[in-house]
């Protein structure tokens, strides 16, 4: 098992750059932010492109992996998290031919694994956005398969903003879906899991490992905090906004003994990848950095 973080925060920062401080910092592998060189405006934390892979060559690939092999660092996975089933088409069609790229990319690079979202309609109902996914994912698996990559969905709801209300943008996010992914798709899609997913579900984190472990490919370590208040003023129908709060490991409610336990208990001994979505340590790279460090001592004693 090896510990890391997800490059996406540090936004204004060269590769090499991250890659030079997580060595000194004693991490041992990189998820890598692949978003469009040139996205525009885009959601917190997302938009990095720590790799432009519209513009990469087989050698340049090459030449990356490389380098951080070099630093002794692995690349868990290339992450690129949008949304594949947006309802307007040319979105939609964007965001498949870019997550194509970040697939060719991986595979260029050696690197197995690309995580990302399975993607859904925020208006529509789960079955119907899950018939949508049906005609959609087939063709871009059967495209990682060719490139020797498996793709990575992330259990995360996304829904934190209105815009996102009330269905969420990813519909991976719950055991009845992730029942009908593996049943359609079987072992060529995996789960890039993450713990913090699951508490303001109030889904059972060491259940949802118990059935799921062998599925689960990539980890995330992010922590959530449910503020009370807000969830008394909002009630559980305003689907977390307002009361869900994304915490450094350590900071919130994850039961990260629990994690680790399950996770060995279900044989994962993958990365581990410190998610960094907490306001108390941003506005600088400093701040960033004190909060992978915060997780880092956290999770450490851990993992073996």
């Amino acid at each position: 098992m090896k510990l890391g973080l997800l490059t996406a925060p540090f936004s204004d920062m060269p590769l090499a750059s991250v890659a030079d401080w997580a060595n000194s910092a004693g991490f041992e592998a990189l998820e890598i932010a692949c978003w469009p060189k040139s996205s525009g405006t885009a959601r917190r934390y997302a938009g990095t492109a720590h790799i432009d892979v519209a513009a990469i060559s087989a050698s340049e690939a090459r030449d990356i992996a490389a380098s951080l092999e070099a630093k002794n660092l692995s690349i868990s996975a290339l992450g690129y998290y949008p949304n594949p089933l947006h309802p307007d088409a040319t979105h939609r069609q964007a965001v498949i031919d870019h997550l194509k790229k970040v697939i060719v990319a991986a595979g260029r690079m050696g690197v197995g694994l690309v995580n990302t979202f399975c993607g859904g309609d925020a208006s529509r109902k789960l079955d119907d956005n899950w018939q949508d996914a049906l005609k959609v994912w087939p063709d871009i698996i059967a495209f990682a398969k060719d490139n020797n990559v498996k793709l990575a969905f992330e259990n995360c709801p996304m829904i934190f903003s209105y815009d996102e209300w009330p269905g969420g943008h990813n519909i991976a996010y719950s055991p009845l879906i992730w029942r009908r992914i593996f049943e359609a798709w079987g072992g060529d899609v995996g789960m890039n899991f993450d713990p913090s997913h699951l508490i303001w579900q109030m889904i059972d984190q060491n259940r949802f490992i118990r059935e799921f472990g062998a599925h689960i490919v990539h980890a995330h370590a992010k922590d959530l905090m449910i503020d009370r208040d807000g969830l008394y003023e909002r009630g559980i129908l305003s689907a977390g906004i307002g009361w869900q709060i994304p915490r450094m490991p350590g900071l919130g409610e994850v039961d990260w003994a629990g994690f680790f336990s399950a996770l060995y208990r279900a044989g994962y001994d993958g990365p581990v990848i410190i998610e960094h979505e907490d306001r108390r340590f941003e506005g600088s790279d400093d701040l960033v950095k004190r909060g992978f460090l915060l997780a880092r001592d956290v999770l450490r004693p851990f993992v073996k």
